[in-house]
């Protein structure tokens, strides 16, 4: 698999690149807003006409665009794009007040006015503004330069700039997910590490399963590397950590009966992780320049699946020293260990969110797997999804929405879901077969 190193990074500079240049924003104070921290259930009303083409070329990219925009929007559920066959108003141009009394008729709160123009240069300049319907003005505007092959990435950049502007937090589109893809009977199956843009577009291969299986893929929260665990037939697990830009990897170690592949830090320098040692599975973190090695729990219990606080001052893992398997917290040298859940059932694969405020678990009771979220503390937990087998929650890098994946009935398919906070907005993500282990990007530079 290393010898197609070259060839990786070839698919991957033509998939993934993108250089973004003379980029522009303005901003006026918002009239509208939508309060995700309310539960929003109504999405609101948005119009998004075809981006205008200035020339022929540039055309079919502009209508692609503004699809991809409106399907963002869309999955969010904060939004709802109103039927393009509903507008009263033609576009001309992107750079004269739109007759806002039209826009009132089909009850659009915000309308989204875009062009792409070619550049001399080969590259395109993609603009943006957003008019406030309901009062009458322009509530921001954005410009940026890219080659036109990334037109894909323009429309995440856009939809983030959208999300941003109305709910006055980061978007998440501008993202990629990388998942274990699975093929091959349930009895044999071959695991290989993937990764795609958010929405499940530009699905590549990172590699290619002959050699060994991949489980627990995660993103560094500082650059674009990915550490996940090999399964070997012949010989002990390995950890691997896989540059996404060059396509090297290096193995990070080796260790018998590991549970799940490490997490990183926020600050992306180390790697907590749980090992077994002596028979025994205890928390541990790794310092990647000097590869020490510092355990952080000491019990006879089974300590496993740790992730750090944004702050990198917590740890939360799970744990079945009570009795059963339960989500504890401690801080991030060890000390002052504490159980968080009380529940029925059992309790597992904990996530903390980006911003803090939460932590993602999977639910097992009666049977039935679930996807919840709990405060640190350990209070307010909710449950946001229930099948017959939902694992493996990772969070978007704003917080606000979760990936998992899941399996309807005993031996079927494996595929990737999300939901947001609410609970109420589960979508099916789009892979090419069958598909687990997601782990969600930070946002693109």
């Amino acid at each position: 698999m290393m010898s197609g190193r070259k060839n990786f990074l070839a698919i991957m500079l033509t998939a993934l690149a993108l250089f973004i240049g003379g980029a522009g924003f303005s901003h006026a104070a918002a009239q509208v807003r939508i309060d995700i921290t309310q539960g929003n259930t109504n999405p609101m009303p948005i119009a998004v006409p075809d981006y205008i083409a200035s020339d022929p070329s540039t055309q079919g990219l502009a209508a692609d665009l503004t699809m991809v925009v409106m399907a963002n929007l869309e999955r969010s559920g904060l939004f709802k794009p109103i039927d393009q066959r509903a507008y009263v108003q033609k576009l001309e141009t992107i750079h004269e007040k739109p007759r806002f009394a039209d826009w009132r008729l089909i009850n659009a709160k915000i309308l989204v006015a875009g062009e792409v123009v070619p550049l001399p240069d080969g590259r395109i300049q993609v603009n943006t503004r957003l008019w406030d319907v309901t009062a009458n003005q322009q509530l921001a505007s954005i410009g940026f330069k890219t080659p036109p092959e990334n037109w894909r990435r323009s429309a995440h950049k856009v939809s983030d700039f959208i999300y941003k502007t109305i709910t006055g937090e980061d978007g998440y589109f501008d993202t990629r997910v990388v998942f274990v893809g699975e093929s091959g009977p349930k009895t044999n199956r071959v695991k290989r590490l993937m990764i795609m843009d958010q929405d499940g577009a530009n699905p590549v291969p990172l590699t290619d399963g002959l050699d060994y299986d991949v489980l627990t893929p995660r993103f560094s929260p500082t650059q674009q590397q990915i550490t996940y665990m090999a399964l070997f037939d012949d010989r002990p697990a390995q950890v691997y950590l896989f540059n996404i830009e060059t396509g090297e990897q290096e193995s990070i170690g080796t260790y018998r009966g590991m549970t799940f592949a490490p997490r990183f830090s926020p600050d992306g320098q180390q790697v907590v992780m749980s090992f077994e040692r002596g028979g025994n599975t205890e928390i541990a973190v790794m310092d990647l320049r000097t590869r020490k090695i510092r355990q952080l729990t000491n019990n006879p219990a089974i300590d496993t699946s740790p992730s750090m606080s944004p702050d990198g001052d917590y740890i939360t893992f799970s744990s079945d020293r009570g009795g059963s398997q339960q989500i504890y917290v401690m801080n991030a040298n060890g000390s002052n260990q504490k159980r968080i859940t009380f529940g029925e059932g059992r309790y597992g694969t904990p996530v903390w969110s980006p911003r803090g405020d939460l932590i993602a678990f999977t639910r097992q009771y009666q049977g039935r797997f679930y996807i919840g979220v709990i405060r640190p503390d350990g209070s307010g937990e909710r449950l946001l999804t229930e099948s017959y087998l939902d694992e493996g929650p990772t969070w978007s890098p704003n917080g606000r929405v979760i990936m998992f994946f899941r399996e309807n009935r005993p031996g079927g398919p494996v595929s990737l879901w999300s939901i947001d906070l609410t609970g109420k907005n589960l979508r099916r993500v789009p892979t090419p077969g069958e598909s687990s282990d997601p782990a969600w990007s930070p946002l693109l530079n």
